[in-house]
């Protein structure tokens, strides 16, 4: 996350990082991490987070109902667990240094809140940053990174994003190593969600510091292009098309939230971007009111066999194999020999499109069972290829099984 604050507070940052301990401002190339790291995403994650659709204005009411909502809907029994506070419910630090929550948008504190989530049957995130501030101006963790994960460990938190704001000269690797160590050592299982915006090659260091890292900056509800410091889906996808090779299970490139119910973009549009987060095997962290979703939303948000492409256990993330102006094939392999593909068509009309065998590494002889992930049609003995109309921004998408030979 990214906001005009962090412009506009940059003039405080130097006198705030003088303040710090030196600990906070020292590369720490020679830090190690003695604690392995938890396994605790063998999937990519599934949950909820309140920067897209709520900003700042965050509050104890506000994700009881998130919460809520997500039992109602139908979104937890679709696998969604996470309910994750962004920035903003951060007050100040007490005489011992302990990070606060905002007395008046959280008068019941933190662990309350906490144990409400859990009794739902989910599990509870928070927001911090590696410097001195966040992004909208709230005590950062620099200098305090072992007491704020015992002070989140004794509060209940599952999940820790952890931001880049205001860190001046830190060292990226180094930062997000400590914050990992104090983790591990905090007594709790804690996902550590790095989030430095992929400009410090997270993808060498990331996969043994954390379970997920954010590897571009923002996005925003839009089907491309760039608003402040954030940019549309496509440029995110684009930016993504070679993080393949990182993805694994309990370490997965994350192209930042879901945007689907934001209405920003089309129904047709959140079709698509769903569709391409899950073979990318990105985490699916919705970010919308999921107390108000329309029926398309929630459609799209509870799409059960899309979902299971995303959380297929094999954890390898698809490939753009094809690639003819707007138009484009994905294609990604499958735990027992099923594959799933994409035909995506970024052209401003309806395109015929098709993959035949030999692009998706199937044998040219074989027979299959195709089912559209979005229609439900279900088609036998199927040879050659898959094709269909795919409409203007939108995506045709299945999941192949070979059939048995006779």
């Amino acid at each position: 996350m990214k906001t005009t604050l962090w412009r506009l507070g940059a003039v405080l940052l130097m006198p705030l990082l003088a303040a710090l301990p030196a600990q906070a401002q020292q590369p720490h190339e020679t830090l190690k991490l003695d604690a392995p790291k938890p396994q605790l995403l063998p999937t990519p994650p599934m949950g909820w987070n309140s920067w897209n659709k709520f900003k700042c204005d965050v509050s104890e009411k506000l994700i009881r109902e998130q919460a809520d909502a997500m039992v109602a809907s139908g979104m937890r029994d679709a696998g969604y667990k996470y309910i994750v506070i962004d920035d903003c419910w951060q007050k100040s630090r007490d005489a011992d240094g302990n990070i606060q929550a905002d007395p008046e948008r959280f008068p019941s504190g933190m662990k309350a809140l906490a144990d409400y989530v859990h009794s739902k049957g989910l599990k509870f995130g928070l927001y911090s940053d590696a410097g001195a501030l966040t992004c909208g101006g709230r005590p950062g963790s620099a200098g305090h990174e072992f007491q704020d994960a015992r002070q989140y460990a004794k509060w209940g938190v599952d999940w820790l994003k952890y931001d880049w704001c205001y860190t001046g000269p830190r060292n990226a690797e180094a930062a997000y190593t400590i914050m990992a160590k104090a983790l591990r050592e905090s007594g709790r299982d804690i996902v550590l969600s790095i989030c430095e915006w992929g400009t410090h090659q997270p993808q060498r260091w990331g996969p043994d510091v954390g379970h997920l890292w954010r590897t571009t900056g923002d996005i925003f509800d839009a089907w491309e292009g760039k608003k402040d410091w954030s940019i549309g889906m496509t440029n995110i996808l684009d930016l993504n098309v070679d993080n393949w090779r990182y993805a694994g299970p309990n370490r997965w490139p994350d192209p930042d939230m879901l945007e689907v119910g934001n209405g920003g973009m089309t129904v047709t549009e959140y079709e698509s971007h769903f569709s391409l987060w899950a073979m990318l095997a990105a985490p699916l962290v919705a970010g919308n009111d999921m107390a108000k979703m329309d029926a398309d939303t929630r459609r799209i948000l509870t799409n059960k066999d899309v979902i299971a492409v995303d959380q297929d256990p094999l954890g390898q993330a698809a490939r753009r194999v094809r690639k003819d102006g707007d138009l484009e094939v994905w294609t990604r392999p499958l735990q027992g020999g099923d594959v799933a593909v994409v035909l995506f068509n970024r052209g401003a009309k309806a395109v015929d499109m098709a993959a035949d065998w030999a692009l998706l590494n199937l044998p040219a002889d074989a027979r299959v069972q195709t089912r559209n992930l979005w229609s439900g049609e279900v088609r036998k003995g199927v040879t050659g290829r898959v094709a269909g109309s795919v409409p203007s921004h939108g995506v045709l998408m299945w999941r192949i099984t070979p059939e048995l030979a006779r």
